[in-house]
């Protein structure tokens, strides 16, 4: 009995304590899974926290850039990312897509006025990521027309190269934005090679260069062509900003100082000042150009003017088998060169060269020389001086020489009158030593051991030595092609390229500048007034008149003053 009762007091026990033992375990299963549950909880709410601030931080970015977008485009927000293309034209006016025009005149971009847009590098940081803005390689531009394919933006050279400086990736990809700039007050350029100051009005040519611009941004470079020459000025400074329009407004400009050497821009057009009576020393390459600029004083012209004094230019070259050049012209032809010059000298070894303007009120001011490689390396001594002219005048010395004498007669060899005493002597002498010249027109008398070296052209009849006639064939008979097409012989060029040729360059009447001709103009009154194409579509520009308001065409504004204002 004992045995039994304490055998299911044991076992009534032993239950106890597994229950408790349950109990517990289950208390611990459920403390833990509360635990757990409130870790969960407490992750799931920091990371719905989190995403909640993430969130806020992305609209409150994408508030600012809106912000920063509409405050950039005056309440345009225009941003997209283009293929950039690229096609020749000046200035820096871009080509887009004909949605972008849609996009636009919704937002309203087409009623406040041209439209700029800033462009940047889109590049790829590491392959398969996403793409990042390379925001120091950026540039503004205007836009010119909306005609590129959908996906596309053209770019001109001057945009296309001031973006990709430094390399063209296989895909150029850029990104577009509309912006507003500021009207242009400064702006301050440096020249990165030597010369464009020896430009005549320098300040002028750029002027003109920029009218194909809309707008200017910091560290740009702007390309000036001046003829066949191009120079090119970095943008180093701009007020307000460091990108503006230059749309019509006055932008008050600086030019620097290049920092080239003249020594080491041998291979660029650059004038090396000359002085009057200081020899240069240097060398020049064949078929290359070395420069010099002098000037003429308005005192020393009135000598030149009245025949008083001449400009003699002299080359003195050593014997080292080169030959050179020398050509020289007034400015604003600044380079002269084979067929664009006023005067020039293509004698063999050394040479002297009389500068005779045709105009006597044209003398003074700058002048240009252009000493050319025609054969090998030749070093030389160039030097410019004034000098006067002998008072006696011309033909007084050959009346005194060549009087005849009543008792002489005529010599049958070489034409000259001898004293009758010794007319026998002489004639024996003369025929067996002497020749006369059977070319037409020449009959000069040689020594009959040099009448073999004494030739003449077949084409221009012109008398030389016979190692001068291969120099003289190239230069005055080699056709030579102008860059307008025509091709003619180098004395018919010179006329052709200083009268005639579309692409001279000249001061236009009406603007000031220096540009190209153009053609005849289609106005027969025009070409009447001695016109070329350029200056009569410029002149057909309106200006009020002084006197009455009234606009008239600049080309008719002295016709109009005569016709209506003759009076007053």
């Amino acid at each position: 009995m004992d045995f039994e009762l304490r055998h299911a007091r044991e076992k009534l026990e032993r239950e106890q304590r597994e229950r408790m033992q349950r109990a517990k375990a289950k208390a611990d299963r459920e403390r833990r899974a509360k635990a757990e549950a409130s870790r969960r909880r407490e992750a799931l709410e920091a990371s719905h926290r989190e995403r909640r601030l993430d969130a806020a931080r992305a609209q409150e970015e994408a508030d600012q850039k809106m912000e920063e977008v509409m405050q950039l485009g005056k309440g345009v927000s225009f941003v997209h990312m283009f293929e950039a293309l690229r096609y020749d034209g000046p200035g820096d006016k871009i080509k887009l897509p004909p949605s972008s025009f849609k996009e636009l005149s919704d937002e309203g971009a087409l009623d406040k006025g041209p439209m700029y847009f800033r462009l940047s590098k889109v590049r790829d940081t590491v392959p398969g990521t996403s793409m990042e803005q390379d925001t120091e390689e950026a540039t503004c531009c205007g836009v010119l027309e909306f005609t590129a394919r959908e996906g596309s933006a053209e770019l001109p050279l001057h945009v296309w190269n001031n973006l990709f400086r430094n390399d063209t990736p296989d895909v150029p990809l850029i990104e577009v934005r509309y912006v507003s700039l500021p009207k242009g007050t400064y702006a301050k350029l440096k020249p990165e090679g030597a010369g464009f100051s020896d430009l005549p009005n320098h300040r002028a040519v750029l002027e003109t260069a920029l009218r194909n611009h809309a707008t200017l941004s910091k560290n740009d470079v702007v390309v000036v062509n001046y003829g066949q020459l191009q120079y090119k000025l970095k943008v180093l400074e701009l007020k307000p900003e460091s990108s503006v329009s230059v749309l019509e407004t006055d932008v008050e400009v600086d030019i620097e100082g290049s920092d080239s050497i003249l020594d080491n821009e041998e291979n660029q057009h650059v004038l090396v000042p000359l002085a009057i009576g200081k020899v240069e020393s240097s060398v020049v390459e064949e078929g290359k150009f070395r420069y010099y600029k002098f000037s003429v004083e308005e005192s020393a012209s009135e000598k030149i003017a009245s025949g008083r004094a001449n400009i003699e230019v002299k080359l003195d070259t050593d014997a080292s088998g080169g030959d050179t050049d020398i050509y020289v012209s007034r400015h604003p032809l600044v380079f002269p060169t084979q067929h664009r010059h006023e005067w020039s000298s293509h004698e063999m070894g050394s040479k002297v060269l009389i500068l005779k303007p045709k105009d006597s009120s044209l003398v003074s001011g700058l002048y240009s020389i252009g000493v050319y490689g025609f054969k090998g390396t030749s070093k030389y001594q160039l030097s410019v001086a004034i000098k006067d002219v002998n008072g006696q005048r011309i033909g007084e010395h050959a009346c005194a020489l060549g009087s005849v004498d009543i008792d002489s007669v005529l010599c049958r060899n070489c034409k000259r009158h001898i004293a009758s005493r010794s007319a026998h002597l002489h004639e024996a002498y003369c025929m067996r030593h002497n020749v006369a010249c059977p070319h037409d027109g020449c009959g000069v008398v040689l020594r009959k051991e040099e009448a073999a070296d004494h030739v003449h052209c077949n084409k221009c009849g012109r008398a030389f030595q016979q190692r001068e006639m291969e120099k003289h064939m190239k230069v005055f008979h080699e056709p030579l092609q102008c860059p307008c097409g025509v091709i003619l012989e180098k004395e018919d060029m010179v006329q052709h390229q200083s009268s005639t040729c579309p692409l001279r360059l000249i001061v236009c009447r009406f603007c000031g500048d220096t540009v190209q001709a153009g053609g005849e103009p289609i106005d027969a009154r025009d070409r009447l007034r001695n016109m070329c194409e350029h200056e009569s579509i410029c002149g057909s520009r309106t200006a009020p008149c002084d006197s009455c308001g009234r606009s008239v065409m600049l080309k008719e504004m002295d016709i109009h003053h005569i016709a209506v204002h003759q009076k007053s």
